[in-house]
């Protein structure tokens, strides 16, 4: 059924406008060195920690650029005591100019630690930062190992340079116009493809997410999805909420029945080149609430402020989506994207309402602010019902619980089959996004019982455990991992690649995962 209502409309006028936002540096692959390059403001050389004899040493190109400007760069070194740890940068001004390139004003020299994929990570986002405002910047970094760091060097400089502002008089910062990658060569131009893709997604879902939510509804959120789907050729539907109630949309309909927007479910398909039959399907579920204010059970003010975020699932899963088909995804994906705003109304959820899932399974709502499992479980028990998938993965901003334990710099998981949990933790390994494996524990499961509803939505503590056990009974005995990521939905501050604020964190792990040769190995044996 086509999507009906005008996506900023609340009764209220005419919804703001976006402002124009800064976009990724542009990269490019180049044989030459940093030194012959012309018209960079900056230079960029990988200083590694020494042994036994040596401090530090320098990459490759440093020989070069410091008989060119006739400076000892270790001196320089030496002077400021560096060391050489990921994403230490040593700064040489160059305020004249150098012999061939009067452009250039400052040679950096960045600190690649032990040169494994997070210390090239890390090296590419501190070198966006050190890098803001200027043109461009010719770099040797990931020459050090191509192999080892050029994606990760790559994913690291365009998260690093991300940022997001709604201010009358635009960004107070840039990002760095363009960052040449020297001593490489086109052998390494698909490695640079896959990680502008992967890059981009992360941009992407953190654009997402830091989007305030008196633009950001449910049918905003639809509307960016079908721009996607048309940007990346996937298959796209919106269904209205006269849809989800014939369908039996129970627990995303009542989420959302407050809201003077009201809830949408969406789909992307994506669908690989070389697919037949009797290729599978793997689903993602991402939650979509685009403001949560906890509803009737409201939120405190200071943990409200941060809410608009809560939808951070939702837009990795249409980040990835869109990313699926650069990183050479050979298995079908479905991507779905319950999207509601869980506001306080006259017609609000009340405590002690009972809601009927899409299937049949009722839920008595005891916590209102328990909401965000009550709008998955629709969404899985439909993918469950009607997309035969062979796995099926959720990920949401979905407990505080989930902080408490993990603080914000790992995500949590849960899964009923070990094969794909390993696969999910050694993604999240390789890609940066790491996450740590919790229990399914069968032993709180009394504590989901209602004396009138097949559940309670708010079964108490342990919080994550109780809320990955209530949305395990809507995955139908498939393979399924369930990714609560609140604990790092929100970066305190800049640190690496992480910029303060939302981070859309788990588009880097379904890309790993989903990009590699078979991403079900092993699943479901």
């Amino acid at each position: 059924m086509p999507d009906r209502s005008r996506s900023g409309d609340r009764g209220l006028g005419s919804a703001p406008v976006l402002p124009s936002q800064v976009s990724p540096p542009e990269f490019a692959v180049t044989a030459a060195w940093p030194h012959a390059l012309a018209g960079v403001d900056v230079i960029a050389l990988p200083v590694l920690p020494g042994d036994d004899d040596a401090d530090v040493l320098l990459g490759p190109g440093a020989d070069e650029v410091g008989t060119l400007l006739d400076v000892d760069l270790l001196a320089v070194l030496e002077g400021e005591r560096a060391t050489g740890a990921a994403g230490e940068v040593t700064v040489l001004p160059v305020p004249l100019g150098g012999p061939d390139n009067a452009q250039l004003r400052r040679v950096l020299l960045v600190g690649l630690g032990s040169a494994g994929a997070d210390d090239f990570r890390r090296a590419g986002a501190a070198l966006a930062r050190a890098v803001q405002d200027r043109t461009a910047v010719a770099t040797t970094i990931p020459a050090v190992e191509p192999a080892v760091g050029l994606e990760p060097f790559v994913v690291g400089a365009i998260l690093g340079s991300f940022s997001f502002v709604w201010r009358s008089a635009g960004p107070e910062r840039v990002p760095v116009g363009r960052i040449a990658l020297c001593g490489l060569s086109d052998l390494d131009r698909p490695a640079l493809d896959r990680a502008l893709a992967v890059g981009g997604a992360g941009w992407r879902s953190r654009s997402l997410a830091s989007v305030p939510a008196n633009l950001k509804n449910p049918p905003w959120l639809a509307e960016q999805a079908v721009a996607v789907a048309e940007e990346a050729g996937l298959g796209v539907s919106v269904y209205d909420e006269r849809w989800l109630a014939d369908e039996g949309f129970g627990g995303l309909l009542g989420v959302g029945q407050a809201s003077a927007t009201p809830p949408r479910l969406v789909r992307l398909d994506y669908i690989p080149a070389r697919a037949s039959r009797r290729t599978p399907t793997v689903v993602l579920v991402g939650k979509g609430i685009t403001f949560d204010t906890g509803g009737l059970s409201i939120k405190p003010g200071e943990a409200m402020v941060n809410m608009k975020r809560d939808m951070t699932g939702g837009a990795v899963v249409m980040s990835a989506m869109a990313a699926l088909a650069d990183v050479g995804c050979p298995v079908k994906v479905v991507g779905l994207v319950p999207a509601a705003e869980n506001a306080v109304g006259g017609n609000a959820l009340r405590p002690g309402d009972v809601v009927r899932h899409y299937g049949g399974r009722t839920t008595e709502v005891t916590n209102t602010d328990a909401e965000g499992r009550l709008v998955m479980a629709d969404a899985m028990a439909y993918a469950v019902a009607h997309l035969d998938p062979a796995v099926l993965v959720d990920i949401a901003t979905l407990t505080g619980a989930i902080k408490v334990a993990l603080g914000q710099q790992v995500g949590g998981l849960f899964a009923n089959d070990d094969a794909l949990a390993e696969t999910l933790l050694e993604s999240g390994r390789r890609s940066g996004e790491p996450v740590w494996r919790f229990p399914l524990a069968a032993a709180y499961e009394e504590k989901l019982s209602s004396r009138v509803a097949d559940c309670d939505n708010a079964g108490g503590g342990p919080g994550a455990i109780t809320a990955a056990l209530f949305l395990q009974h809507f995955a139908g005995g498939v393979p399924w991992a369930h990714l609560d990521v609140a604990s790092t939905g929100d970066a305190p501050a800049d640190h690496y690649e992480w910029s303060k604020g939302p981070t859309g964190f788990g588009a880097r792990l379904l890309l790993d995962w989903l990009g590699s040769p078979d991403p079900l190995a092993g699943i479901g044996s």
